[in-house]
């Protein structure tokens, strides 16, 4: 288990990625290790990991599923490889019904696939069997977003996961470290009372699509592409 960092506010996401990276620096120069960011706002996170790491960096496109009339509040989220996550305590409190349910799926999938299209320019997946993942968000709230991450991973059989961001409710902490073996959380700040992961940037600007091209681009540059998964170092 990480112990979390003193309570205090990242200046930005490039800062919080450096301080994340410090401590993950057990998977530096591993050739086993890939770096997977949640776009948009975990890119630059990640993408500091990465680069200190000398890991290769790619994304896993996840989409939240915002309740109707209120986007902001999840009641779900999806991931690439069809998979669904619903948040059953918030659908039976505000008696969603199924077809709001999959009005908002639909729209977020085709959201979903444009977003991979667009990252991506039609690069596959990268292969993760049999590799150890860190799987990096600018945080964690509810954790609805990154169960549905970790969800899509597991279907690829991965060695290891590695959930690594700044910050994070202490509950949501909690319960991916009572998760099975395979399955580590790194957070540097769990602060409460938590409320939003943006409270805990000085700067939590948004990630824009073009900033997400260009730090992939760059990354891939100086990693050569991913195929079969070879054994650590």
């Amino acid at each position: 288990m990480i112990r979390p960092i003193a309570q205090r506010k990242f200046k930005d996401r490039i800062q919080a990625g450096r301080l994340l990276a410090t401590k993950l620096a057990a998977y530096a120069n591993r050739s086993d290790v890939i770096v997977l960011a949640l776009p948009r706002g975990g890119v630059p996170v990640a993408w500091e990991v990465a680069k200190s790491l000398k890991a290769p960096l790619d994304v896993l496109v996840v989409r939240k599923l915002g309740v109707p009339y209120q986007p902001e509040l999840a009641m779900g989220a999806i991931a690439s490889g069809g998979i669904r996550v619903l948040n059953e305590e918030v659908l039976r409190y505000l008696e969603i019904s199924p077809a709001d349910i999959e009005a908002v799926a639909a729209r977020e999938q085709r959201e979903l696939e444009r977003r991979e299209r667009l990252y991506r320019g039609g690069r596959p997946m990268p292969k993760v069997r049999d590799r150890i993942v860190i799987l990096v968000d600018d945080g964690i709230a509810t954790g609805t977003t990154m169960r549905s991450a970790v969800l899509a991973l597991k279907q690829q059989e991965p060695a290891r996961i590695i959930i690594a961001v700044p910050t994070a409710a202490q509950s949501s902490c909690d319960e991916y470290r009572s998760e099975a073996d395979r399955i580590e959380c790194v957070c540097l700040m769990t602060p409460e009372p938590f409320f939003a992961v943006g409270l805990w940037y000085e700067n939590f600007d948004q990630t824009t699509d073009d900033e997400v091209r260009e730090l992939l681009a760059s990354s891939t540059s100086n990693h050569p592409k991913l195929e079969e998964a070879p054994h650590g170092e």
